[in-house]
């Protein structure tokens, strides 16, 4: 009994696609046998017919590679994917780094992923099982959420939400009462884990930054807003990288061995020179706020701010209250 030929180049692709890739190729006896295996062997896959389905799946631009190997036998393979492996790593690395995402969701993405290429290549993806990581329980409100933010900032809609943080209790609380917030919706960004809004706040005209997992009651209205131009790439590096307040120069003396997390911080093309030895001293335009503050001073005795003057008396006076606390 013959396979159909529609159902046979398919089932040709599927198995060279699962099961081959650069370092696994298949003999033409291989193939013959694991299509029986699929179809029962009471199915008589001809050689020839398979020939012309590698012909035909090259013509549609399905790459199949013959390779000759020892006394002339010919092994196929299929090498060409959509995703380098090291792209699904990046893929796989921000699924399971995804706070809110739950253990569940996380599973079903990546086991999508790893469809994405051969079996043996899927099997050197990181899996779930290493990880162990605790998840929102509005996983679910959160993923039509993010879908309604999307559809807002693309066809240029007012967005209406509540918004809140936890307290002491671990009892969400809604800021302003509950009220809801009227936001001019521009970009969607991912950092440090989290998924941040980030539009202009209707009430007080203001550029504001939300994180998506504390919104509550999501909608979109049918208001419709025109949208003005201004550097998100600028915004992003003010607020998440440089701290959001009052632009000043600073001069700041860390130890050498801090040399990596102030780049990391301000940059390659950061003002750094040496000081002596054992130090060296950052010179660079910032925002000067209390996320600042408490970056410089996370690094306890190995960063001395040098100025602005405001900047060196507030770091006195939190180093003086700490000092205070554990000296009662």
């Amino acid at each position: 009994m013959s396979v159909p030929a529609t159902q046979r180049i398919l089932r040709l692709k599927q198995l060279l696609f699962e099961e081959t890739d650069e370092n696994h190729e298949l003999s033409m006896e291989e193939i013959i046998r694991k299509l029986e295996q699929a179809y029962g062997h009471e199915f008589n896959v001809d050689k020839r017919a398979i020939k012309r389905d590698l012909e035909a799946l090259n013509n549609e631009h399905f790459e199949v590679v013959e390779n000759v190997g020892e006394k002339g036998k010919k092994y196929y393979s299929h090498q060409a994917r959509l995703f380098e492996t090291y792209q699904l790593r990046l893929l796989v690395d921000a699924v399971l780094s995804a706070r809110f995402i739950t253990s569940e969701e996380t599973e079903t993405i990546i086991r999508k992923l790893k469809k994405l290429t051969s079996r043996s290549l899927a099997k050197d993806l990181p899996t779930p099982l290493i990880y162990s990581q605790t998840a929102s329980m509005d996983y679910k409100q959160i993923k039509l959420n993010i879908d309604k933010i999307h559809r807002a900032i693309a066809e240029n809609y007012h967005l209406h939400y509540q918004y809140g943080t936890y307290n002491v209790h671990k009892t969400f609380v809604l800021h302003r009462e509950g009220e809801m917030y009227d936001v001019k919706p521009y970009a969607l960004i991912w950092h440090n884990d989290y998924y941040y809004l980030i539009g202009y706040f209707v009430k007080t005209d203001e550029l504001r930054h939300y994180r998506v997992d504390r919104m509550r009651n999501v909608e979109i209205s049918d208001r419709k807003f025109k949208r003005i131009r201004f550097d998100i790439t600028d915004y992003v590096n003010k607020t998440f990288h440089m701290f959001s307040g009052e632009e000043q120069r600073m001069k700041i003396q860390f130890d050498n061995d801090l040399i990596n997390p102030v780049l990391d911080r301000f940059g390659l093309d950061a003002d750094i020179h040496p000081c002596d030895e054992s130090s060296f001293i950052l010179s660079a335009k910032a925002s000067i706020s209390d996320g600042l503050l408490g970056w410089i001073l996370n690094w306890g005795s190995k960063a001395k701010v040098i100025s602005p003057d405001h900047l060196v008396e507030k770091v006195k006076q939190e180093a003086e209250q700490l000092y205070a606390l554990y000296h009662k």
